[in-house]
């Protein structure tokens, strides 16, 4: 990453603001260190790689659907679930499950529908439940005299009966029974929309109150949230907790805020009182253990299948899950569940404090040191995220840790590769201008100090674009920018292809010379290589531009050989690699030169005497300014020109 500073530079010359007498050829570091007021490119660098950080934490908090596996949110809070989870006892509710010793005792399911209904008379009568609800579907009508007793219970008693509705997009939707409970209302745009249902036959579909009991895994399979209400056909149905709590609960309905709830598990499976649905039938439970709870019956068999994973066990009775959200439920009607808490903002002004250390630290300490303190970081908020996970559903658990592996993989290497810079920042600088195959051979040399100044033959070449005040004064501003771009590559590209040295741009042009760092004795027919390229690459630009009906472009090119003292003249402000010689200065003149020519290249007698395979055609003598003797002029011969097709 690099930053680019707008540089005017006026040198006066007889009142010409542009060109000196003695030009001065201008690399301008591009290393973190060399950039000054009024910022440092590092110090920028660091202060977007922190703002990225801190936003990654954002974008984590309030768009997880796509990545909660990819940063392991989930498996982080399923951690936090086991560790938190209490086994003090639920009192408020009671699980009747018809398990493997129910069945060997009572019967294989599926059970009598009398059997059933006894089992919810019993419930109810003697034993005095507040309310029961079923975890079982009944799509089929059995014998005639049960299924008209529970139908009586379910549409007279405080009874819940259950429908599954699935929400998978299938060719053909699953529609079995009928379905019953549904509520016209104004849902919330997060509503699940269920796709199709396995319902009960049509006696008991007139009952009451029913209860969603379909189930929306995690893509990993686990049970972590239950949608809360379902829309489907237009209407509203809870799920089983939710339908038994508006059904049965002793006080006031709970407030449903989500549609979609993240299951809070906050018992272990212990904690809850579970009685088989035998021992109900043969009157075997203390009544005093059932009266004046919520029941939900179900099975635990694994004959009936309803088995699923959750944070707790990855083997479930799916009632389970049920009764969980139930005490959810109990615990936000008796105003016992935790604060809600800005539980995302709260990690997103811990990922700040941290991309903000990490900016001042970073430069300041070692590799290691920075690692330790992202690691520490880590582990801290660990700690806070276990502390704050239960009062905000909505957190990214690892939202912060992710911003750190960011730092660690991102900031970290940066400064590392800062702190490798600063020993050699003159030759990185280079990098940026100067072919590969050149900065590779000055490493190789291993030279103490090759940016030395040093006297070198150098050959320049100067170009820019012939009228540019009229080709981009009908443009809008993004589209002179453009021009000069795209202008600008038609120069650059010869230039480090033919191993120059890119000095620097001069608003619709460039300076750059061959034979610096490095002596080299074909720098003059290398930049008469480079020279040809450029009248290649600027004649089809504009040829592309013509075919669009705009104005064709020319480039005018100036070419000297010559001495000149060539190295690193910077200061502790700034560093800077220059050439300076007469030859530099002429190159100038003569691309000036080229507007009183009908030729894009004009060549001084320097480079014709140093080239050892490149033919020209005299022009004559001019006098240039600042000179007192004329100066041959050449250009390249005809042949020369001739542009490939």
């Amino acid at each position: 990453m690099t930053l680019y500073f707008a540089v005017i530079q006026f040198e006066v010359d007889y009142g010409n603001p542009v060109f000196a007498s003695v030009h001065w050829v201008t690399i301008f570091m591009k290393s973190p260190v060399a950039l000054s007021f009024p910022f440092r490119s590092a110090a920028v660098i660091r202060s977007a790689i922190a703002l990225f950080a801190v936003f990654l934490t954002a974008w984590l908090q309030w768009f997880p659907a796509s990545t909660e596996s990819l940063f392991a949110n989930d498996w982080l809070r399923d951690q936090f679930i086991r560790l938190r989870a209490s086994d003090e006892p639920e009192t408020r509710l009671l699980l009747v499950d018809i398990d493997e010793t129910s069945l060997s005792t009572v019967g294989p399911w599926p059970w009598p529908r009398q059997r059933v209904a006894d089992l919810v008379e019993k419930l109810l009568g003697p034993y005095e439940a507040s309310g029961v609800a079923l975890d079982l579907v009944f799509p089929e009508r059995a014998d005639e005299q049960g299924d008209l007793r529970l139908s009586m219970l379910a549409a007279h008693g405080p009874v819940v009966l259950a429908q599954a509705f699935d929400y998978e997009k299938r060719q053909l939707p699953v529609r079995v029974g009928h379905i019953g409970g549904g509520m016209h209302a104004v849902a919330p745009g997060d509503t699940p929309v269920a796709t199709g249902y396995i319902g009960n036959h049509a006696d008991l579909a007139q009952a009451a109150h029913f209860g969603n009991i379909g189930f929306m895994p995690d893509k990993d399979g686990t049970i972590r949230r239950v949608p809360m209400q379902t829309m489907f056909e237009g209407q509203l149905y809870p799920t089983l907790s939710l339908a038994l709590m508006n059904c049965c609960a002793p006080s006031h309905k709970p407030l449903i805020t989500e549609s979609i709830a993240r299951v809070a598990f906050q018992r272990t499976w212990s904690a809850y009182t579970v009685v088989p649905a035998s021992a109900v039938l043969a009157d075997r439970v203390p009544q005093e253990l059932i009266a004046g709870r919520l029941v939900l019956v179900g099975s635990s068999s694994l004959g009936l299948a309803d088995r699923v994973a959750t944070p707790l066990d990855p083997s479930t009775a799916g009632m389970m899950v049920h009764a969980a959200q139930l005490s959810t439920l109990l615990d936000q009607q008796a105003g016992t569940t935790p604060a809600p808490w800005p539980g995302r903002m709260m990690a997103i002004a811990f990922a700040t404090l941290v991309a903000c250390a990490a900016t001042y630290t970073f430069p300041r300490l070692s590799a290691v040191a920075n690692v330790a303190l992202l690691a520490s970081a880590s582990f801290v908020w660990l700690a806070l995220a276990f502390w704050i996970a239960p009062h905000d559903p909505y957190l990214s658990t690892t939202a912060p840790l992710a911003s750190n592996f960011f730092l660690l993989g991102v900031a970290v290497p940066f400064d590392w590769q800062v702190t490798q810079r600063k020993s050699r920042k003159l030759l990185d600088t280079l990098r940026q201008y100067v072919a590969q195959a050149v900065v590779d051979e000055l490493l190789r040399r291993d030279l103490k100090d090759p940016l030395a100044p040093q006297q070198l033959n150098v050959t320049t070449l100067i170009a820019d674009m012939e009228g540019y005040t009229r080709q981009v004064e009908a443009l809008d501003m993004e589209e002179a920018a453009q021009l000069t771009r795209d202008f600008l590559d038609c120069l650059t590209r010869p230039v480090i292809e033919k191993r120059g040295t890119l000095d620097k741009y001069t608003g619709d042009g460039l300076v750059a010379f061959w034979g610096a760092p490095l002596p080299n004795d074909d720098h003059a027919d290398l930049a008469l290589d480079a020279a040809q390229e450029i009248l290649q690459e600027v004649q089809r630009f504009s040829q592309a531009r013509q075919q669009t009906g705009l104005p064709p472009l020319r480039v005018r090119i100036g070419i000297e050989s010559g001495m000149a003292m060539a190295g690193d003249f910077g200061t502790s402000f700034r560093s800077i690699y220059t050439a300076v010689g007469d030859s530099v200065n002429v190159a100038s003149r003569l691309e000036q030169l080229a507007r009183e020519f009908p030729h894009s290249v004009i060549v001084g007698p320097g480079t014709v005497h140093r080239s050892k395979r490149h033919r020209f055609t005299l022009l004559g003598e001019r006098v240039l300014r600042g000179k007192e003797k004329p100066t041959t002029l050449f250009t390249l011969a005809p042949a020369e020109l001739e542009l490939p097709a």
